[in-house]
């Protein structure tokens, strides 16, 4: 199995990017746990594999957590040690573990609570992990994290719905919300672009700006250096979700990103702002 580091700079991802800023033992951390969460992520989804074959993969994950890897899996291995040197409850890395195994099975989420809960699972989790990791001390910087990843893991959701659809059928637009808009399940799989899918989309997005203004609001002033990277990430997703927008949501037909000249231009924001405030 590849290192983490390997594992983390194959993946190019905007997470990835944003590590960047980190102090180096802090941004080894979140490699080992990035990796985790991209390998766990990755077997749910490789439709090339049979289900069951990536269901015993993930069992394999959850009970080297639950009971310890053997010696020589190296990502495992240094996972533990991650978890254990940042104090990390293990059943967060379970309930990712979890989020995935959910990913198996074609699935609808009836309203937005329902993908609230799955959201927390596959991002919110991964918000509370990497606030232990950053050195947060302020009980508000989970509740950022929380929201931050529901804002990212819709704004994904939104981004990859031609994909998703593409990979096994895969809805994870809330039922109600096409109810909404009159704009049915066969509507999205027929990949039906009209004015109903774009203010249904249009919504979607009010409710990602939402969370990504309330977790903006709510951020801890004595954590803003410690969530340094985690803003980069808000800022990032905000661009792409402007981007979808000014593109009227073309999701059927392309996938949205961010350049890497703009993603740059952000990180060196950031990077500048913090040396101004050390000087």
């Amino acid at each position: 199995m590849a290192s983490a580091s390997e594992i983390t700079r194959k993946a190019k991802s905007n997470l990835a990017f944003a590590l960047r800023i980190l102090p180096k033992e802090r941004r080894d951390d979140v490699v080992v746990f990035y990796a985790f969460c991209r390998t766990v992520d990755d077997i749910a989804d490789d439709a090339k594999v049979p289900k069951q074959e990536r269901r015993k993969a993930l069992q394999a994950w959850d009970e080297g957590l639950r009971n310890g890897f053997p010696e020589g899996h190296e990502l495992g291995n240094e996972v533990e040690k991650m978890v254990a040197r940042r104090g990390i409850p293990q059943e967060w890395l379970l309930e990712i573990i979890e989020g995935c195994t959910m990913d198996l099975e074609v699935q609808r989420f009836q309203g937005w609570e329902e993908l609230s809960r799955y959201n927390w699972k596959v991002a919110g989790v991964v918000g509370l992990v990497c606030t232990r990791i950053f050195g947060c001390v302020h009980e508000d910087s989970d509740k950022y994290a929380e929201l931050l990843g529901n804002a990212l893991q819709l704004t994904n959701i939104m981004r990859d719905v031609g994909e998703d659809l593409a990979n096994g059928g895969r809805i994870y637009l809330p039922i109600n919300d096409l109810m909404r808009f009159q704009y049915s399940e066969r509507d999205l799989v027929g990949k039906v672009y009209d004015g109903r899918f774009l203010a249904m989309m249009s919504y979607e997005a009010e409710r990602a700006q939402h969370l990504f203004a309330e977790a903006e609001r709510i951020m801890p002033d004595v954590d803003r250096d410690a969530l340094v990277a985690a803003r980069i990430m808000a800022e990032i997703y905000l661009n792409l979700l402007g981007k979808m927008r000014a593109g009227k949501f073309q999701v059927f037909r392309k996938r949205y990103s961010v350049s890497k000249a703009r993603k740059l231009a952000i990180l060196s924001k950031y990077l500048i702002a913090g040396r101004r405030r050390n000087e």
